[in-house]
């Protein structure tokens, strides 16, 4: 397992049942873990290093010199001078393969960085939309609903005034044709005698 400094950060233990602290066998497997995976990035690094104390001391470059030599014909004499030429221009050659190299990286990280970006931009925009959508669409609804709302009232209250239009010409009618009642009688009783009545 690679071991990472998040997960020795984030590594959580088991509690023991009836006394304080951690397991301490899972402690010491956990401990184990890190010992090793340090010792391998330790030995790493050391190999590293002499690979590039060696690649900068110009070691790696007659391993690469020596490869045409062979081929070379018996022309002794001048073979010779051009290896140093090769041993000084080997390291020159490497540093620019370095920086090259470096350069690309740097180049892919960028891109990645900008296509992240964009991505993260486009999401963004995305759902800035889609809830501006949804606020929309809940604010149409909300007016429709309301819009409904309204005209029932207003049909409501036509209706309330209708009704009191009516009661209104039925109440006055009917006091008018009480009034009427009481003028006749009136009028019909004010001819009679009072002998007539029965007083």
């Amino acid at each position: 397992m690679a071991l990472t400094p998040d997960d020795v950060v984030t590594k959580q233990f088991q509690h023991v049942r009836f006394k304080e602290g951690f397991d301490p066998d899972e402690v010491d497997d956990f401990l184990d873990e890190i010992v090793v995976e340090w010792r391998k990035a330790l030995a790493e690094n050391e190999e590293l290093k002499a690979k590039l104390a060696a690649y900068e001391s110009g070691a790696a470059a007659p391993a690469q010199a020596a490869a045409p030599a062979p081929a070379a014909e018996p022309v002794a004499a001048p073979a010779p001078a051009p290896a140093p030429a090769a041993d000084t221009s080997a390291p020159g050659a490497a540093s620019a393969g370095i920086i090259e190299l470096a350069q690309r990286l740097h180049d892919e990280h960028v891109a990645e960085g900008v296509a992240q970006r964009d991505k993260l931009i486009a999401d963004a925009k995305a759902q800035a939309a889609s809830i501006i959508n949804d606020a929309e669409t809940r604010g149409r609804e909300e007016v429709a609903k309301l819009d409904r709302e309204r005209a029932q009232l207003e049909t409501r209250i036509s209706e309330l005034r209708n009704f009191e239009r009516d009661y209104r010409a039925q109440l006055r009618s009917y006091i008018e044709g009480k009034l009427r009642d009481l003028e006749t009688t009136a009028t019909t009783s004010g001819s009679n005698p009072v002998s007539a009545i029965g007083l």
